[in-house]
């Protein structure tokens, strides 16, 4: 086989694992949102603590993800891409069966927390490998497939969540994560990886080079905020819209997992949008803004949705989710920003550090709920987080079609 034909077939083989993988990770990590009530419930929760509880227990799992997210970036850059990607997928897969298992609050928590470890991986190997593989032309495309698969993970969590009790639903997730490690057969390591790997001049995956230079700390800080949006709309608005449901005055009561399915159906649409956009355009910062003033709108829309009906409820969820839908995106420009010895550091942590601000918009929107309502707190976190993220990407460059092959000195 030519060289061009093998590396074409590993290129295929990388963007199909690394879109499998991110389903699986979606699947995870969408789960308990849409099996929070119900599995609760059986471990005897009061109705009045559900929202307290369920709380804790996403933030146990964030949590988690902050850990996993250093932890798994600095060992992408100094160990390799592929051993991230699937030791990440081993242990969140042998997590999410562990979950089947739980029969106290505690030790539901616990098992959320170490399943967050490993769920921080999977994307961040990912996507770098794909960044550092593909063409600087192509590889928006690339990314664009992962995330566009992969996001489809949170229909299947919905469904799944639905058709199945909970227990059985965490155990699904397990042994598809444990199915992708076949997949591994034949998956090659990244060039640029290679090249770097035995060079002891350069200093790979020290966390510290990211807040010890200024400009560089900057830089990174504005990868972090610009993708705190999509979190408050999944977090916040979609995750509570029982208790918006009835703020709302709804005709009737508003399931989360019905919200979580169709959001995510339209962050995978946006996120194929975004990202051809992003080609066609040659440009990935203007697709960027287009898509926040569209999230800015679809917030106002939803939170003026007084009498609304499931169905209504489920085309806000769309929208919501088409809006925000800049995920691929985001993530793509994090690795473009950074060179070969951080780039796994980075890809790794900033959309785990976005995942893990949740537990910052929850608190701080909890915080405000006895002075401004449901509905008044979602405004304000949710302008603050927007405004956040706008002027975090005025500070970033553009970087399509950057050549991603140097180190961070």
């Amino acid at each position: 086989m030519s060289d061009s034909k093998s590396h074409k077939k590993n290129v295929t083989l990388l963007v199909i694992v690394a879109a499998l993988g991110y389903f699986v990770d979606i699947y995870d990590l969408i789960l308990f949102s849409v099996v929070r009530v119900k599995s609760l419930q059986d471990l005897g929760v009061p109705e009045e603590d559900l929202l307290s509880v369920g709380t804790m227990l996403i933030n146990s799992q964030m949590l988690g993800m902050l850990v996993g997210g250093i932890l798994w970036g600095i060992l992408g850059d100094k160990k390799g891409r592929l051993s991230v990607l699937f030791g990440s997928i081993i242990l969140y897969s042998l997590g999410n069966i562990a979950n089947g298992f739980v029969t106290t609050v505690e030790l539901y928590a616990i098992i959320r927390f170490i399943a967050g470890i490993g769920l921080a991986g999977e994307l961040g190997a990912g996507i770098t490998l794909v960044t550092e593989t593909m063409s600087k032309e192509n590889r928006g495309y690339g990314t664009m497939i992962v995330a566009g698969i992969g996001l489809f993970g949170a229909v299947a969590a919905a469904l799944v969540g639905d058709a199945f009790p909970w227990q059985t639903s965490y155990i699904i997730g397990g042994v598809m994560g444990l199915i992708l490690l076949f997949l591994r057969v034949g998956l090659a390591e990244s060039g640029m990886f290679k090249n770097v790997k035995h060079d002891e001049n350069v200093n790979r995956g020290n966390i510290l080079m990211l807040v010890n230079n200024g400009k560089r700390f900057k830089k990174y800080l504005s990868c972090i905020l610009i993708g705190i949006p999509l979190w408050f709309v999944v977090g916040i608005l979609i995750t509570f819209s029982p208790e918006f449901g009835k703020a709302f005055n709804a005709t009737e009561p508003l399931k989360a997992g019905m919200g979580i399915m169709y959001c995510y159906i339209g962050i995978a649409v946006g996120d194929v949008v975004a990202g051809f956009l992003s080609q066609v355009w040659r440009s990935r910062k203007k697709v960027m803004f287009v898509f926040l003033m569209l999230t800015a709108l679809s917030v106002v829309v939803y939170l003026q949705s007084d009498g609304i009906n499931t169905q209504q409820f489920i085309w806000l969820s769309l929208f919501l989710g088409f809006a925000s839908g800049y995920w691929a995106t985001f993530v793509t420009i994090a690795s473009e920003q950074f060179g070969t010895n951080l780039r796994a550091t980075v890809t790794t942590t900033v959309p785990n550090f976005v995942r893990g601000s949740v537990v910052a918009v929850t608190l701080s929107f909890q915080a405000l709920q006895n002075s401004f309502g449901i509905i008044g707190s979602a405004y304000i976190v949710g302008s603050v987080s927007l405004l956040i993220a706008l002027i975090a990407l005025s500070q970033l460059t553009e970087t399509f079609a950057k050549d991603l092959d140097y180190v961070e000195e």
